[in-house]
């Protein structure tokens, strides 16, 4: 297959196929993200990609799922979509779910029935950055669209039937806005309310803007037990009608993987007990992107 420079994809993707529709990220100006450093964005020719789907179709047999790879597939023109999905039911008949990144703006540009369209061809999951609920570090993170925008695609990806998965970063805001980063992004995902939340911890990567604010200074990461105070703060404030809140991300220092809102009770308890000092936490040398 036709995978250039590095893939990204979803920790619950693990086992999917991966076809490469675009090339690094439509946006690509978040200031903590360094997925595609150097890769400029681009839309791969048809050609290739359907040369991709016919080599699936003769080696994979075995998988159910597939992947649009890279940062923000839903960004392609409907016209294209369509095309994809429609190559892919017909050439990959055993495949049952389509996954992609989607951003705000993405979702924006394709009109409620657009959508429909989409998951009626077998896109069955978006997965789509929240990052945080406070305007003001989403502002400082060259975060595309304020919060309230965010929430309103989220939304309306629900309604046309996608199953939505939200990220969130744990320490975006800093030691400076931990409290109202945790606040704020709980009440975003309350309007939300996604099938899944994925929260992350931050890792700083070099070369990008936040590690350089980082480097001079003028940023201050929470430390473990930090990170951990505004987890299980981010935790209790959201509510979810049925969802899963996963911490299980390699980047966390706790892993938990709770089923709200029956779960809540017994995972703030246990990150209550590693704030004691009664759970080991994952060492700094074993967190990862």
């Amino acid at each position: 297959m036709d995978h250039q420079g590095m893939i990204i994809r979803p920790p619950s993707e693990a086992g999917s196929i991966l076809l490469q529709v675009t090339l690094g990220c439509s946006h690509g100006k978040c200031a903590f993200c360094g997925a595609y450093l150097g890769k400029r964005f681009g839309i791969k020719p048809r050609e290739v990609v359907f040369g991709d789907i016919a080599w699936v179709a003769r080696h994979c047999r075995d998988q159910r799922r597939v992947f649009l790879c890279d940062g923000d597939a839903v960004i392609l023109p409907q016209v294209r979509l369509v095309e994809i999905l429609t190559r892919i039911r017909e050439d990959l008949p055993w495949v049952t779910r389509v996954g992609a990144y989607a951003g705000a703006k993405s979702l924006k540009r394709k009109t409620d029935a657009e959508l429909a369209e989409l998951r009626g061809l077998g896109l069955g999951i978006v997965y789509m950055g929240l990052e945080s609920g406070d305007d003001a570090i989403l502002r400082a993170m060259g975060k595309n669209g304020d919060a309230a925008c965010i929430v309103e695609q989220g939304r309306r990806a629900r309604a046309a039937g996608l199953k939505l998965n939200v990220t969130v970063i744990n320490g975006l805001g800093g030691v400076e806005r931990s409290a109202i980063h945790a606040e704020a992004t709980a009440r975003a995902l309350t309007r939300m309310d996604p099938d899944q939340v994925g929260a992350l911890s931050l890792m700083l990567v070099p070369g990008t803007p936040l590690h350089d604010r980082f480097e001079r200074g003028e940023f201050v990461p929470p430390d473990a037990r930090g990170m951990l105070r505004e987890l299980r703060a981010l935790l209790a404030g959201t509510e979810l009608t049925r969802g899963l809140f996963l911490a299980d991300h390699a980047s966390n220092y706790l892993p938990l993987k709770v089923r709200l809102p029956s779960g809540r009770d017994a995972a703030l308890t246990r990150i209550d007990r590693a704030l004691d000092g009664l759970t080991p936490l994952r060492p700094e040398s074993a967190r990862r992107l």
